[in-house]
């Protein structure tokens, strides 16, 4: 890896209010760290959209991680079960064809309403896991795997 790292953050729309606030606390956390990283955010329509575009900024060689984050929520008819596995496997299987690092800031609550008290514990939890997951790519940066 390079000094400076390129990283690929790529965020679902869905409950954008609430995913946003993942690259917010990843980049807090990176700053305040002192890493130096260059990190370019792609937007996508929902969880189901990210693994492929993270296979193919993976394979394009450009990052050295990839960061997805999205909220799944129960609908009611027990999509987001589904959604969520079938995102995680995608992400993951992406992650071991690229041999770039995938991390998952995916939630998916099963009691999600769009009032203002879950809209802000989500907002504030995904600062919190956002932040998270700038560890995660500083530890990987350490190891220079």
């Amino acid at each position: 890896m390079t000094d400076t790292l390129n990283i690929a953050f790529i965020k679902a729309r869905w409950h954008a209010e609430i995913v946003d606030q993942a690259l917010a606390g990843f980049q807090t956390r990176l700053a305040a760290t002192g890493m130096a990283a260059e990190v370019t955010s792609f937007d996508v329509p929902g969880a189901f959209e990210m693994p492929l575009l993270a296979q193919k900024l993976g394979q394009g060689g450009k990052y050295d991680a990839i960061v997805c984050a999205a909220l799944v929520v129960d609908g009611g008819i027990y999509r987001h079960d589904f959604v969520a596995q079938t995102v995680v496997d995608g992400l993951m299987r992406a992650q071991l064809r690229t041999g770039v690092p995938t991390f998952s800031v995916s939630l998916t609550p099963h009691h999600f309403q769009p009032t203002a008290e879950h809209v802000g514990f989500f907002r504030d939890h995904f600062v919190k896991k956002g932040e998270e997951a700038a560890e995660a790519v500083r530890m990987i940066a350490a190891l220079e795997v």
